[in-house]
Formats: C-alpha cells, sequence, structure tokens
C-alpha cells in the first residue's frame, strides 16, 4: 500500500513540473530517433598516416582530401617501373634501318643482273654468270625476309613488355591515390578512430561521416495506422529538443518495412498495447537544427 501511494505522489509531482515548465508531450502517431546516413571511410592501403586533418565535428566535402598514407615504397616501385619501360624502348629495332644494307646489296645485283642479261643476249656473257646472279639475289631476299620477320617479333615482344608494364605502372599510380585518405560524401564527421603516425591496414576504420544534410527518422506504427500510410506520404515531424514549442519540420514517407517486429525498448507507440510493429523511414526536407539521436515524434493528418 504504501509502495502504490509513493508512486501515484512520483507522478502527480513529475505532471505538475512538467505541467509548470509548460512541456509536455504532443499527440502524435509513432515515435522514432533522429538518424542520418553514416559513412565509414577506411584505409584503402597500408602503412603509416603521415598526415590526418579530421576532427569530430568538422564539415568534410565529397572528394575532400584530408591527409594520406606513407606513398614511398610505392613511390619507389613506380619510378623502377618507368626506367623499365625506358630500357625496354632502348631494345626496339629499326627494321628499316637494320636491313638498309641488304636492300642495297640487292639493288646492286638487280644491277648486275641487268648487265649480264644484255651481255647474254650479245653473245658476250654466258648463262651461267646469269644464273649465279639469280640465285644470289634469291637467297639474299630469303635472307632479308627472316631478318625482317626476327625484328618484328622482336618488337613484337617488346611492345607486350612495354604494355604490361604500363599496366603496373598504372597500378601503382591506383595505390598511389589509394594512399589519400578522402570523404565520399558531404557530411559532418562523427568519430575519428585512428590519430597521425599510427600504422593502419588497408581496410581498417579511419574516421565515420553523417550526411547531416539529409536526415530522417525511423519511426515504428503499428499494423492499424500502416493501412493508410503510403510511401511518398507527406507527415509532420516534431523533435523533442527541450523547447516549450519545438519547430516542426515536413518529412515525407520514403520506406515501410515490409515484416513486422517487436517495439524497441526504448521507443514509444501511441497504442502501447501494440507488440508489433513495422519500421517507416521518414526523410526530412530541411534539418539544421536536429542532432543525431534526438527523439521526434511523426504525425501523419
Amino acid at each position: 500500500m504504501g509502495t502504490d501511494i509513493f508512486r501515484i505522489t512520483a507522478a502527480a509531482a513529475a505532471a505538475t513540473c512538467i505541467a509548470g515548465c509548460g512541456l509536455r508531450t504532443p499527440d502524435f502517431d509513432a515515435c522514432g530517433q533522429i538518424d542520418a546516413t553514416e559513412v565509414t571511410v577506411s584505409a584503402e592501403s597500408s602503412g603509416r598516416i603521415l598526415s590526418l586533418a579530421v576532427e569530430e565535428g568538422d564539415r568534410i566535402s565529397e572528394g575532400d582530401c584530408r591527409g594520406y598514407i606513407d606513398t614511398v615504397q610505392i613511390s619507389l616501385q613506380r619510378d623502377e617501373l618507368i626506367r623499365r619501360k625506358e630500357s625496354a624502348k632502348v631494345k626496339t629495332v629499326d627494321i628499316g634501318c637494320q636491313t638498309r644494307a641488304q636492300y642495297a646489296k640487292l639493288e646492286n645485283l638487280g644491277i648486275e643482273l641487268r648487265r649480264a642479261t644484255d651481255l647474254l643476249g650479245k653473245d658476250a656473257g654466258t648463262r651461267k654468270q646469269v644464273d649465279d646472279l639469280n640465285s644470289e639475289i634469291e637467297i639474299l631476299k630469303s635472307q632479308i625476309s627472316a631478318a625482317e620477320q626476327n625484328y618484328r617479333q622482336n618488337n613484337e615482344s617488346i611492345a607486350c613488355e612495354i604494355n604490361t608494364i604500363d599496366v603496373q605502372i598504372a597500378q601503382t599510380e591506383d595505390k598511389l591515390l589509394k594512399c589519400r585518405i578522402c570523404s565520399p560524401v558531404d557530411g559532418t564527421v562523427l568519430t575519428k578512430y585512428v590519430e597521425e603516425g599510427e600504422m593502419v591496414t588497408s581496410g581498417k576504420p579511419l574516421f565515420t561521416v553523417a550526411d547531416m544534410d539529409h536526415p530522417y527518422v525511423k519511426a515504428y506504427f503499428s499494423s492499424a495506422q500502416l493501412a493508410g500510410l503510403h510511401v511518398g506520404d507527406k507527415v509532420r515531424v516534431i523533435p523533442d529538443d527541450g523547447t516549450r514549442i519545438p519547430e516542426e519540420y515536413q518529412g515525407t514517407v520514403t520506406w515501410i518495412s515490409s515484416e513486422a517486429e517487436f517495439t524497441p525498448k526504448n521507443i514509444q507507440t501511441r497504442d502501447e498495447r501494440a507488440d508489433l510493429v513495422y519500421a517507416v523511414k521518414v526523410a526530412i526536407e530541411s534539418g539544421q537544427n536536429l542532432r543525431l539521436g534526438m527523439y521526434a515524434y511523426v504525425l501523419t493528418d
């Protein structure tokens, strides 16, 4: 009996305090918490962090690079590949230059063959001289053809080697880019996990960014309430910011869960008897004064 009296007295005192302060819980259809899309920026390379100009609460833009991981070894690797490429280029054969002497000899043999043929026609030469020159010309043509084929194969092999080195250089360039620490989205830095000078491995979280320009409320509705709610519907959102007259925001229903779940312990519903509820995501059009984790009430009327 004494315990019941104490509870009644405490409840009455709390109600008097709320009334005296002018604060009251508004009538609401659903309750949830302010949230935002969070992105964890992780290291894309392993090494020591040489610079990280990020602090919790900082505003950061998409593509804004705030630090980098040690790049010395990767840079040396790239320089080595560039020198190997230059060395491979030197091995390329100038086919015209290499066969110029043979073509000159072939031209001289052709001149001698014409002379020998003329002499043979005047009975001043022999058939053997003409046949020998024809044979020598055919042999030289075969030698030139074989040499050119070897040179082309050599050049093709070198070209393949250069292409392979180009791919390796592109890989090192990509690794160098991944040594930079950049934000993939616009947002506010929520948590910083590492400091300058620390060794990190690829995939290690560095900091978390939240898109505070597009906050949302994840509220919970009973099945009866859900009957009249659709994606795209406009609703009102009133944050529980502790002020007497909190600012009201317009929201849009962007997602409705297809499966029911038990009411989370930290969430109230209009009908406390509703054990199973459906999660609903409400995007807020403007929320400069909203804070993550702040309770908010959703009104559908």
